[in-house]
């Protein structure tokens, strides 16, 4: 059996863990550590989130450390201030009892002069951020000569937020004979390249399955409709009073939406987004750390570098659009023994994602009902009866008061007085949930699928599409739209229902008539009626697809198939028609398959481009 004293580590780092309470090996401990204290082999470990990375591997690197020398031996590179901010602190502890030993911090957000200065003092270990770190190294502040263990801490997260070019940098300027510890918790293909192309041969450890969630993590999911999904996530948060957890969002618009929302409604949450100043952002997290808020509001990348172990529950308020977002958002519950839920409001539109993040996850996601009003009300009350049987009296402070309080109620019985003192916390939990509707997708859709039998395949979402494509070829005619410019197209795996679904999302709303769309390789065009328009420019500020800052902007008038250069395609092209909720029916014109006249079709022709018409978003 693996234990930290037959690990072969250093006395002086025994007695410090020790001290910290470190009594067994997590599993990736005992798999690196023994490994890593007796040799200088690279090395990949897969592992999740919070299963104890840091000293798995800060304690073989500070056992290798020559804490008399003053040279820079060890560089351990984090993807956030945050976390570079905590693995400095947990490596100060473990090499507490070094002599002459410094571990100095340097991110991005702070004084470049200040950190210049900790490091012209000496430090055999830094710890820093990508950006901030090659910076130093050019600057020739950051000397990286001696390096001999160079660490990638949440390598994938580097990755995703857009550090492969630092990372190549940074490797390629540290020696060639050091020693290289890559820690991730998921295996994408940047990660294999950078062991290709930076390591030696690098023996490859993992705890649990490669690209798989957190064991202690269950994983649910409701469906809802778009405009439903804020209603929705207030009733889960109604149904888990002691819910303490984070609430993710794709874009700093919509988290700063959501937590004000929240707020205004009376629940105890803030928001964590870029927008943040650092110390408007340290405070939130501090507050968050301590269990003064129980929800947070966040975007992936602000939520990074925030570890707390405690959390029962995470909210994928949206989908991200990689399946390994998914696995860090859930890890960040179900940490340190402790069982935690990923909940997911979905559409039916994100329903085929939910079979491949079972696969990856290596679990079996629940489909659950969204809560109706008479079950959070019972909760809410037992949760209330619950607070009142563990409330200590005071005996000494109320006694002033006693006889005047059972004067004022000694003419209620038993009876009254309980219902009475229930009602003042839970009346406005019935007065809310009086008459609440029923938010599942299934119930608010009776009618479309359950009648198609009756009426054909088409049903009622065809017939709006119906409705809608009279109206395309009767009487608008592109007037009163407006065309707009979007800087994605098919070499971003955009297609028409993804840009619905780009416009959807960025919107909030499925009441936006979307005319026609074009794809084509490097950017797109759709059209909106004239009276969405600002609402169109406004929504997508800020918004972000699979890395890339989304800029919409008013085409210029012009041809159909002929605006911004020659990424026309040439092949004919067929157009669809949708009505509102996403129906469809195909549309031909009179030569027997493409979409309108001839002259429609000579004027507009323009390759693998498709143009939906009449569509409002599904």
């Amino acid at each position: 059996m693996i234990t930290f004293e037959n690990s072969g580590l250093r006395d002086e780092l025994l007695r410090a863990i020790k001290e910290m309470g470190f009594n067994e090996p997590t599993e990736i401990q005992g798999l690196t550590i023994p490994q890593l204290a007796k040799s200088d082999e690279d090395l990949i470990a897969l592992a999740q989130t919070g299963t104890g990375k840091t000293a798995a591997f800060g304690l073989p690197l500070l056992n290798h450390i020559n804490a008399d020398s003053k040279e820079t031996q060890g560089l351990i590179l984090c993807p956030t201030r945050e976390l570079c901010l905590q693995v400095a602190k947990d490596i100060e502890n473990y090499a507490k009892y070094y002599n002459k030993f410094r571990v100095t911090a340097v991110y991005g957000g702070a004084s470049a002069e200040t950190q210049i200065k900790e490091l012209n003092r000496g430090a055999q270990v830094v710890v820093g951020t990508p950006g901030r770190t090659l910076d130093l190294i050019k600057r020739r502040k950051l000397k990286v000569g001696a390096i001999r263990v160079l660490v990638l801490d949440e390598a994938d997260e580097m990755l995703s937020m857009g550090f492969k070019d630092d990372l190549d940098s940074i490797l390629e300027n540290t020696p060639s004979e050091r020693q290289t510890l890559l820690f991730s918790a998921t295996m994408p293909q940047e990660i294999v390249n950078i062991s290709k192309n930076y390591m030696n041969k690098p023996i490859q450890i993992s705890a649990g399955k490669r690209n798989v969630g957190a064991t202690n993590v269950d994983h649910e999911y409701y469906v809802v409709k778009a405009s439903d999904r804020y209603e929705t996530l207030k009733r889960i948060a109604d149904m888990h009073p002691n819910i303490y957890g984070i609430v993710f969002c794709r874009t700093r618009r919509e988290t700063k939406e959501v937590a004000d929302k929240m707020m205004k409604d009376g629940y105890n949450a803030d928001a964590l987004h870029g927008d943040l100043s650092q110390a408007q952002r340290d405070h939130v997290m501090s507050r968050f750390r301590n269990r003064v808020l129980q929800i947070l509001v966040a975007t992936d990348v602000a939520a990074r570098g925030l570890d707390v172990n405690e959390l029962t529950h995470v909210i994928n308020y949206n989908q991200p659009d990689e399946a390994e977002i998914y696995i860090h958002r859930s890890g960040r519950t179900g940490r340190a023994g402790n069982k935690g839920i990923s909940i997911s409001i979905m559409h039916r539109r994100e329903l085929n994602k939910v079979g491949r993040l079972e696969k990856m996850v290596g679990k079996k996601f629940k489909q659950c009902q969204v809560p109706s009003g008479q079950d959070i009300c019972g909760v809410q009350l037992f949760n209330l009866i619950g607070k009142m049987e563990q409330t200590e009296v005071n005996h000494e402070q109320i006694e002033p008061f006693i006889d005047s309080i059972y004067n004022k109620l000694s003419e209620m019985s038993r009876e009254e007085l309980i219902q009475k003192f229930v009602s003042v916390e839970f009346n406005r939990f019935l007065a809310y949930y009086k008459n609440a509707r029923d938010l599942n997708a299934a119930a608010n859709e009776r009618g479309g699928r359950g009648e198609r039998g009756e009426r054909g395949e088409r049903g009622e979402r065809g017939e709006r599409g119906e409705r809608f494509e009279k109206k395309r070829k009767g009487d608008r005619n592109s007037e009163g739209f407006v065309r707009f410019h979007i800087n994605v197209g098919s070499k971003n795996n955009v297609a028409p229902p993804q840009l619905i679904g780009l416009i959807n999302d960025a919107t909030q709303t499925r009441n936006i008539e979307i005319g026609r769309i074009e794809i084509l390789k490097k950017f797109s065009f759709f059209e909106v009626p004239e009276k969405d328009k600002n609402s169109i420019i406004k929504s997508f500020e800020g918004v972000d697809h699979d890395g890339v800052t989304i800029v919409v902007e008013e085409a210029q008038a012009s041809t159909h198939g002929d605006s911004r250069g020659g990424d026309r395609a040439r092949s004919p092209r067929k157009s669809k028609s949708y009505g509102k909720g996403g129906g469809s029916r195909k549309s031909y014109g009179r030569d027997g398959g493409r979409d309108g006249s001839r002259d429609r079709k000579s004027s507009r022709s323009g390759g693998n481009s498709k143009r939906f018409s009449g569509r409002k978003g599904r």
